[in-house]
């Protein structure tokens, strides 16, 4: 009976692995059952439970733009903000610090990285780019398993009804190969709660242990399963919910090891849990994107949605409304939280899926143009009572949405035109040109991504040269790299005829004057008056704008008031200026130009803001201007004297303060600005010197990289100037300054800082280098010394040193050649596990067969390893466990040349 039990188990188990998301048509119901709440209500319910019944605090979401976390393009998971708490770096005077339980429900996108479902939506009925993720966790051992089970059983079978034969687990089943024991724990847990023993499976590391990544925080974990078919059939199992067990560590050895602290992470796609509750077979079929379809459908004119997929969805309508209804909630929350369009990185990927979501909703849905931001409204209202960023930036996602679109559409027909153009120069077997497809990619002209240019293609049954176009994207990674910055998008272009007939048909000049509309609040915020702007956008230019202004004072005050900018771009991370200089700029020169700046944001000087007649600026002496063309009136901007002193020829303030022509928006006080470094400076061109600057937080973080990176050079310079004895410790301070050398080229750090520590690293590598010379010479003349007091004056030596040098090998052939040039010297010098050494000289006046070269290639060759050199010298290297068989073949060859 029980090895029945064991062999039913396994059947279910290998059923369980292969089942599908979600099959079928999206419209069959679970059950006649009246459909429950909505999703808004399924979201609060999950909220209020861990609030109210187990006194959880409620955190908030945070931005799908990771703060402090490089390794992710997007926020993907409700623990990415926990991640502090988790590595145990959390500073403990936040307020993160202070938690212990906490739940909330996380936006969450899954595009780009390594979690990427972006090619995945639309094809089936349950990937999507965006998801909401509910999740509970407990901090520091505030609770653990028993409780994290009891919790979830509780709010889904008493809150939720779901019923409990329709809900399987699966636990941790071990692995012996790591030496971990089953979660029996847990499988204990899920019995003691009334779970059917036959509902209760156990798996093995894959689908059961959790693993932040390749190293830190992991544990095992246990999932709680949705049957779909229920009494009806075999089971049909889908993930609901995945509690983690956050227990061990995984060392940079692979080891595992307990973590001092344990936590609870769990979390469940809201998605997938209301498409239960709503008893559908579909993530689409909920109130989640009902609205959307149903505005799709209205917008379009296209038959409803039937929830169709694969070869049942004629002409991929179906398909189309669901990549357009995803997409737009992703574009949305981006949108609402910073992440823009873009050319690079997150940006890039949410351009695609803006590219993307035009294309289908445009060739498939026949939408009109400026359909996706008529979609935004419709996303607000579904989602914006849970994250109120939506409405607040409802607006300026409609215009992102909009103007990304009908610049895609108007490249979409221009790319059209040329593969129709280029097809018809093509014979019927002729490869697309990877030239003419570049052209049209994201890397090329018109910035249609590569593989929607493939897919285009292949609907006309034509191949590409894939070869051709690899080529391509392999020089323009050379290229790239050759590059300091990135290529920056250019916005659309208008030529004078456009210009004209615009004006021809009465649409008036843009009016942005409304940009300027902010206030200072007591509290040291900002107040925008026009609800077209995006906050922490603004704010972030305003400050890198300010800063930009004081640094070109400062590098007027540091080098010369004929000091004249060349260029200038910035965004909220950080600023770029270019300046004429006759020389690059020293280290005491950027240090004195940040210490300018540092002075006026300290004194927290006033920013004045003031439309003049231009006229009133042709001769104020100082005042800042580049060769353009500036409006009329012409906004000026002075840090701390208001604009008419400034003005006053008399006063002759703009000498002493940075006073300038500009028309962009700027702090109200410099103390915001926080700090600038500068942390990148080259060369664009004789006589022109490219500046990179950081401010507020990121400078910080730069000066206490360089303090970090000058002890370790410190560090290194007392290890030299205490002098070593060996060589192999000399070679190894020698490898360490070479270490510190690249993390100084590469670090962002002040640059004078940098330059300073690039040029005492290069004294210090050449003291370290000239030492292993002295080092090994004496070394060499020691054993040089040895060998010729063994080895009586002779045509040849062939013997063994010892010494784990190559080149103090090769010195040691140099040195007894020297003093007995008619001799030839072969020397071996054994190493751990086998190794050998090998390096050999022939004496002057030897037959012309006879060279070093050959010579060692017969001995590594014996040793199975490799030789190089010339006729003259030669080295080698090669293993063997009878070194005096290889000195065997040494003398043998020699003699036989000899």
């Amino acid at each position: 009976m029980a090895a029945s039990m064991a062999a039913a188990a396994r059947r279910l188990r290998r059923a369980f692995r292969r089942s599908p998301l979600w099959g079928g048509l999206s419209r069959r119901p679970f059950s006649s059952e009246p459909p429950p709440a909505s999703a808004t209500a399924v979201r609060d319910a999950f909220l209020s439970f861990f609030r109210d019944r187990h006194g959880h605090r409620l955190v908030p979401s945070a931005s799908v733009r990771p703060r402090g976390d490089p390794s992710l393009l997007f926020v993907n998971a409700g623990m990415n903000q926990f991640k502090p708490i988790f590595l145990g770096t959390v500073d403990p005077r936040s307020e993160m610090a202070g938690f212990r339980r906490v739940a909330n429900s996380q936006k969450c996108v899954r595009a780009g990285g390594r979690h990427n479902d972006l090619e995945d939506v639309g094809r089936d009925l349950s990937h999507h780019t965006f998801f909401e993720m509910l999740g509970n966790w407990a901090f520091g051992g505030e609770y653990f398993k028993e409780e994290a089970c009891r919790m979830a059983w509780e709010l889904l079978t008493q809150v939720y009804g779901i019923p409990e034969d329709r809900l399987w687990v699966s636990y941790f089943g071990g692995d012996p190969k790591a030496g971990l024991d089953p979660d029996l724990e847990s499988r204990d847990i899920w019995l003691s709660l009334g779970v059917c023993a036959s509902h209760v499976l156990s798996f093995g590391p894959q689908e059961n242990f959790w693993e932040m990544g390749n190293t830190g925080p992991c544990g095992p974990c246990t999932e709680i399963h949705y049957d779909l078919a229920g009494r009806g059939g075999a089971p049909q199992l889908v993930e609901l919910w995945n509690l983690v067990f956050i227990q061990h560590n995984r060392e940079a050895d692979g080891n595992l090891q307990p973590l001092p602290q344990r936590h609870v992470d769990t979390g469940m796609g809201l998605e997938r849990l209301v498409a239960v509750l709503q008893g559908t077979r579909s993530t689409y079929d909920t109130d989640l994107f009902s609205p959307l379809l149903d505005a799709i459908q209205q917008g379009c004119g296209v038959p409803p949605y039937l929830g169709r997929v694969g070869a049942a969805d004629e002409g991929r309508t179906d398909m189309a409304y669901r990549v357009v209804a995803d997409h737009i909630r992703t574009l949305s929350v981006c949108i609402a939280d910073g992440v823009c369009p873009g050319m690079s990185g997150a940006p890039l990927v949410l351009r695609r899926i803006l590219r993307r979501a035009v294309r289908f909703s445009t060739e498939v849905l026949r939408a009109p143009p400026g359909f996706l931001g008529s979609l935004v409204p419709v996303v607000v209202e579904t989602l914006g009572d849970a994250y109120p960023e939506l409405r607040k930036h409802s607006a300026q996602i409609v215009n992102l949405v909009s103007e990304d679109e009908a610049a895609f559409l108007a490249s979409l027909q221009r790319g059209r035109h040329i593969i129709d153009q280029t097809l018809r120069r093509l014979g019927p077997s002729d490869l697309f040109p990877a030239e003419v497809a570049w052209s049209l990619s994201l890397s090329g002209n018109l910035g249609l991504p590569l593989d929607l240019v493939e897919l285009m293609l292949e609907e006309k049954g034509v191949r590409l040269d894939s070869a051709g176009l690899a080529r391509l994207a392999q020089e323009e990674a050379q290229h790239r790299l050759r590059q300091a910055e990135p290529a920056q998008e250019r916005g659309l272009q208008l030529n004078v005829h456009a210009l004209g007939e615009l004006q021809r048909r009465g649409v008036p000049p843009t009016d942005d004057s409304p940009k300027y509309n902010y206030s200072l609040r007591p509290s040291g915020g900002y107040g925008f008056w026009v609800t077209k702007v995006f906050q922490a956008w603004r704010l972030g230019c305003m400050e890198k704008h300010t800063a930009t202004h004081l640094l070109n004072w400062a590098l007027r005050q540091t080098l010369g008031p004929g000091t004249e900018q060349r260029g200038s771009h910035l965004n909220p991370e950080r600023l770029r200026f270019d300046v004429a200089t006759q020389a690059p700029l020293t280290p005491e020169q950027l240090r004195a130009v940040e210490g300018t700046v540092q002075e006026a944001v300290g004194q927290d000087e006033a920013v004045y803001m003031e439309e003049v007649a231009l006229a009133r600026t042709a001769h104020v002496p100082g005042l800042r201007f580049l060769d353009e063309v500036y409006p009329d009136p012409v906004r000026v901007v002075s840090v701390g004297v208001p604009v008419a002193e400034a003005l006053d020829l008399a006063s002759q303030a703009a000498l002493q303060t940075s006073v300038e022509l500009c028309c962009g928006t700027h702090l109200l006080r410099t103390g915001a600005v926080g700090d600038l470094v500068i942390v990148g400076e080259r060369q664009l061109s004789r006589g022109t010197t490219r500046l990179l600057a950081v401010t507020g937080e990121q400078a910080q973080q730069a000066r206490e990289v360089g303090q970090a990176l000058a002890q370790e050079v410190g560090a290194a310079a007392e290890r030299l100037s205490r002098g070593s004895q060996d060589v192999v410790e000399a070679q190894r301070l020698s490898k360490d300054m070479g270490r510190l050398t690249d993390a100084v080229d590469t670090a962002v750090m002040p640059q004078w800082q940098r330059r300073e520590l690039q040029a005492t690293l290069k004294v210090l590598q050449r003291r370290a280098n000239t030492a292993i010379r002295k080092l090994e010479t004496g070394q060499a003349a020691q054993k040089t010394q040895e060998l010729l007091r063994r080895h009586s004056e002779g045509p040849l030596i062939v013997d063994t040193v010892s010494t784990e040098s190559l080149s103090v090998l090769v010195k040691v052939v140099r040195q007894l050649c020297e003093r007995a040039p008619r001799t030839s010297v072969l020397l071996l010098s054994p190493q751990p596990l086998g190794h050998v050494l090998c390096a050999c000289q022939v004496a002057q006046g030897t037959t012309p067969a006879f060279t070093a070269e050959a010579w060692a290639l017969a001995v590594c060759s014996h040793m199975g390893g490799k030789a190089w050199g010339s006729q003259v010298v030669a080295q080698g290297t090669g293993t063997t466990a009878d070194l005096e068989a290889a000195l065997r073949t040494a003398r043998a060859y020699a003699l036989n040349q000899l």
